[in-house]
């Protein structure tokens, strides 16, 4: 894994945008505290800003110092080097999270806010269609980004408008035929845009079935998944013609283990931290899974995790 020199950067004009905008800091970070595989190493500055002007401000700033900048939302579908993140992580998650009914079925809420919260608020409204996403652990804005789904339903399916800050800080929309959304991709995986809204269109249903359908999809990966230990979700992408887990497991990988990182035994799709694994440990299990099912049958997988180095 490549190894990252941490600069001396000056950030006091980061923290000074910060300070005035009421923006939660951290410094000295360990990025095992704002990823879900809780592993990674030191970042110098962590920024969750309170409003869309903080961030473009923050950005702004970046941008003006040669500061590399690195977007986090939940931090659930990353890996950050054991060496740190270099420059400011923006974490998203911890501000930018109101939510609001633009009319009786539209959502607007921003992009830090997390999934299941969205979830709960379309319940309390009577706003059937996010069901499926009902335990994802992510952000809004992570969704988003990916196209997260699950269940039969993904969020291209919901999603009619999203708000941006593009690349030089100034604040931007794309509308849902310019989101490009695909399997686990969108337009934000290649523009570098940082996505702040999302205006979402639900449809009136009935709150006790939105409700069961809810609790039945939780008890469903609850049954499937090792939801008890640290990990990205599902660690691979689904390839054309195949499920990930099923490939992994038909490898006989289940239980396979590199340092404290471990291919589940409860559902082979997904790469857990079981005994205070590094990220070095999750990485190398990673390339070992498909280097393995790649001789074996032929199939090249893809991660769904997003490696930060």
């Amino acid at each position: 894994m490549m190894v990252i020199n941490i600069t001396n950067q000056d950030y006091s004009n980061i923290k000074a945008i910060a300070n005035k905008h009421n923006c939660t800091i951290t410094e000295n970070a360990s990025m095992k505290d704002f990823t879900t595989f809780k592993t990674g190493g030191i970042c110098p500055l962590v920024v969750s800003p309170s409003s869309t002007e903080a961030l473009s401000e923050i950005i702004t700033e970046c941008l003006n110092s040669s500061i590399p900048y690195t977007v986090l939302g939940n931090g659930s579908n990353v890996l950050v080097s054991d060496d740190g993140i270099d420059g400011v992580v923006i974490h998203i998650a911890d501000g930018l999270n109101n939510i609001s009914l633009i009319n009786e079925t539209t959502i607007f809420c921003e992009a830090g806010l997390k999934l299941g919260a969205l979830c709960n608020f379309a319940l309390d409204n009577s706003l059937g269609g996010l069901e499926f996403a009902f335990g994802i652990p992510g952000s809004v804005g992570g969704a988003i980004f990916m196209n997260a789904g699950a269940y039969g339903g993904e969020m291209k399916d919901v999603v009619t408008k999203v708000y941006h800050i593009d690349k030089n800080g100034a604040p931007g929309v794309l509308t849902a035929e310019e989101l490009k959304f695909g399997y686990r991709t969108s337009a934000y995986e290649n523009n570098g845009f940082i996505v702040t809204g999302v205006e979402l269109e639900l449809k009136k249903a009935d709150k006790t079935q939105i409700k069961e359908t809810m609790n039945e999809l939780l008890n469903r990966r609850k049954d499937k998944q090792p939801l008890e230990f640290p990990s990205a979700g599902s660690t691979f992408k689904r390839p054309e013609g195949h499920f990930a887990g099923a490939l992994i497991e038909q490898c006989g990988l289940k239980g396979k283990q590199i340092g404290g990182a471990r291919v589940s035994e409860k559902h082979a799709g997904f790469i857990i931290n079981a005994d205070n694994a590094t990220t070095d440990d999750i990485f190398k299990l990673i390339e070992f899974v498909k280097e393995t099912v790649k001789k074996e049958t032929g199939v090249t997988l893809s991660p769904e995790v997003r490696i930060l180095r």
